[in-house]
């Protein structure tokens, strides 16, 4: 089966919107509850539950066009996966930190466990869109499912939560769907977890890999096939996907392009957007 016509509609894009970032109905958690450390991807230091000292009144980031040039690319890079507005709107039915202070440290440490589920969410969307995967669709369904009930569940629950436990049985699910996937490519590589920082993957044969939690940062990959290669959790940052293949890759996500390299004629996934950057 080919990458084009590899793909089952039980659950449409449309399903998505909702798991995507919607800055304006977030109070701006991203730039409050996470902490960072000066690097280079920071160019400073933040506690959690600090706001960044460019964090407007309005909730905008005041360097947002410049947020790159100021260093501040890990910013550029981040996706809450519309756990933000979720939080904001839904969990907190609107309340404004700064205007309900008392709410803030219970919003912050509530907005991390809200983005894990977020995240699942996409993933586990996207397996059930997915043709080969069509044996496990009712397993999906349920496990979206209830990983959407989790996410409506008040503070104190949420806060209890064993979101690791429920990573496992998700992640579990997505290994399966992943299987499933790419058991058309007879000989595929199995470099899942595995050290390839600054590896020379120039036009590397990666169709149908295992790449998942794979250390790719500054790799050259450039004209590599990652033709259905899994790539959940892979660290991109830096790598140079300048020409490369990855349409019909398996769980790739925004971020992990927003950290890399590319140019016009890298070939992506059509639920994804060249990064203005590249």
């Amino acid at each position: 089966m080919s990458e084009k016509r590899g793909r089952a509609e039980p659950f449409p894009e449309g399903n998505r919107l909702s798991l995507r970032a919607d800055c304006e109905n977030c109070f701006a958690l991203c730039c409050v509850a996470p902490a960072f450390s000066a690097s280079v991807d920071f160019a400073i230091d933040k506690k959690a539950g600090q706001a960044c000292p460019h964090l407007r009144s309005d909730f905008r980031c005041g360097i947002h066009t410049r947020l790159r040039t100021q260093g501040f690319r890990g910013c550029t890079v981040y996706d809450c996966f519309g756990a933000g507005q979720k939080v904001s709107q839904v969990t907190f039915g609107g309340q404004d930190w700064r205007r309900a202070p008392r709410t803030g440290q219970q919003m912050f440490e509530v907005f991390p466990i809200m983005r894990d589920l977020h995240e699942l969410l996409w993933y586990l969307t996207e397996a059930a869109t997915l043709q080969p995967a069509r044996p496990l669709h009712g397993e999906l369904a349920r496990a979206i499912e209830e990983t959407e009930r989790l996410t409506h569940q008040g503070p104190g629950v949420l806060l209890e939560l064993d979101v690791a436990a429920h990573r496992r049985e998700a992640n579990a699910l997505l290994l399966r769907t992943s299987e499933l996937v790419r058991a058309e490519v007879r000989q595929k590589k199995d470099r899942r977890g595995a050290d390839l920082i600054g590896a020379k993957l120039k036009c590397a044969g990666l169709r149908g890999a295992n790449l998942r939690g794979a250390y790719l940062i500054e790799a050259d990959l450039r004209g590599a096939d990652l033709r259905l290669a899994d790539v959940i959790g892979a660290d991109f940052r830096g790598a140079d996907l300048s020409g490369a293949d990855l349409t019909g890759s398996i769980f790739l996500i925004q971020s992990q392009l927003d950290a890399a390299k590319g140019d016009t004629e890298t070939k992506l996934p059509p639920s994804l957007t060249r990064p203005a950057h590249w």
